[in-house]
């Protein structure tokens, strides 16, 4: 039976079959994926690591041995792990590599992304196959040495004018920051408490499908609106939490293999001189350019929801909704799978599959693999063929530190 987007999509998929063709000596392909389950506290990254890396390998059908370059992302690992430096190294190390260069990056929650974005251009350069590989240990027992591990995506000069400003019950500077872009969204954008309250609905909607989630049950809105306060008018069930997981990609450059195709990878960074939402807008116009696509093209997308109320924020930055709409559609219904638009976040996002920081922009891009696949049971969005993640982290002067997008293309 036909839904309701899929008049749509045959349309975006008439016009995205001319208008996306380039030289296929100049494609980079997401040729394999692996993700760990983000609902453990017992192990630690090491494990986290080389699952992931070998279960995307394993989906490339290529033994690490094959591997050409390797890009580590994590955030944390030096003040909650003991592991400042060659963290890729020490934890990649019984994977049997044979070799190959290990680069590390350390980009707060925009690490994955970041890895994502170095290893297409190195994968257009001729290092292919690349492994890109994210992971974080966020539960140590020490709750408030992980509040300062993400605060570490401040410039040290401006983490105490932020604690000053934005201190909350809560201990995170960050959500008290989100919660004044809450305001914003109620006062300046006719959001609504209740628009938020069904993004997250939705989330937790969408991670109950997902095995690798977080949190894997459904809630009401009622009950999001109930749940205690962490920061002015967001509720616990309505924020990321800390997460430990772990997230791997292959990428191979040359002809197409029917795998999914990088159509757009755009990396920006904010110094102070744009607002974050402005510069995700920025990214995402880049990212269009580059792709030859639109928003009105694409069929499902992973955005940054740190929050609930920043799912909708982001969907208006990147282009998908006029500012206000975003809030509207989803409390309609519109965002969910079968929905009238852009189906969002079916991983069940920051919120539901887990926020475990430096994998994140990975996770974002195995599950729109999956998707484009048309592999994702039980929350397959119906002959998906373009996907996009969006990605952020750090904070500089209300800039974002990071921000970058990825257009993937079925093959």
């Amino acid at each position: 039976m036909a839904g309701p987007g899929d008049g749509r999509r045959d349309a975006v998929a008439t016009r995205t079959a001319t208008r996306i063709e380039e030289p296929v000596n100049q494609a980079t392909h997401i040729v394999g994926v692996g993700m760990t389950a983000m609902d453990r506290r017992d192990r630690g990254p090491q494990e986290l690591a080389i699952e992931a890396a070998s279960r995307a390998l394993a989906d490339a059908g290529l033994a690490p041995s094959a591997v050409g370059l390797v890009v580590f992302a994590n955030a944390t690992g030096g003040r909650l792990c003991d592991q400042g430096c060659i963290r890729g190294q020490s934890w990649l190390r019984d994977l049997g590599l044979s070799g190959a260069p290990i680069v590390n990056v350390d980009n707060s929650c925009a690490g994955g992304s970041s890895a994502l974005h170095l290893g297409t251009m190195a994968a257009m350069a001729g290092r292919s196959p690349v492994l890109v590989v994210g992971v974080e240990k966020m539960w140590t027992g020490d709750r408030g040495e992980t509040l300062l591990g993400v605060e570490d995506g401040l410039p040290a000069e401006e983490r105490q004018p932020m604690r000053t400003a934005h201190g909350n019950g809560s201990g995170s500077v960050l959500m008290g920051l989100n919660s004044t872009w809450v305001e914003r969204q109620l006062a300046e954008r006719d959001t609504t408490i209740e628009q938020i309250a069904a993004a997250a609905v939705k989330a937790r909607r969408c991670g109950a499908r997902n095995p690798f989630a977080q949190f894997r049950t459904t809630v009401t809105a009622e009950e999001v609106l109930a749940a205690p306060t962490v920061a002015g008018r967001l509720t616990r069930l309505m924020c990321s939490s800390f997460t430990d997981g772990a997230a791997a990609a292959v990428l191979a450059s040359g002809a197409s293999t029917g795998a999914p195709r990088i159509a757009a990878s755009v990396a920006r960074s904010g110094n102070g001189d744009l607002d974050y939402h402005d510069r995700i807008s920025e990214a995402a116009e880049e990212a269009w350019k580059a792709a030859s696509l639109g928003p009105e093209d694409v069929d499902v997308v992973e955005v940054h929801d740190a929050t609930s109320a920043e799912e909708l924020y982001a969907l208006e930055s990147l282009g998908f909704f006029a500012p206000g709409e975003a809030g509207r559609a989803t409390a309609a219904g519109d965002t969910d799978i079968g929905g009238r638009s852009v189906t969002v976040n079916t991983s069940g996002g920051l919120v539901a599959r887990g926020h475990p920081l430096a994998a994140t922009g990975i996770a974002q891009v195995a599950e729109l693999t999956w998707q484009l696949r048309g592999v994702a049971t039980g929350r397959q969005v119906p002959r998906a063929r373009v996907g996009v993640a969006a990605n952020t982290g750090g904070i500089i002067a209300g800039d974002t530190a990071l921000a970058a997008v990825h257009v993937l293309v079925a093959g």
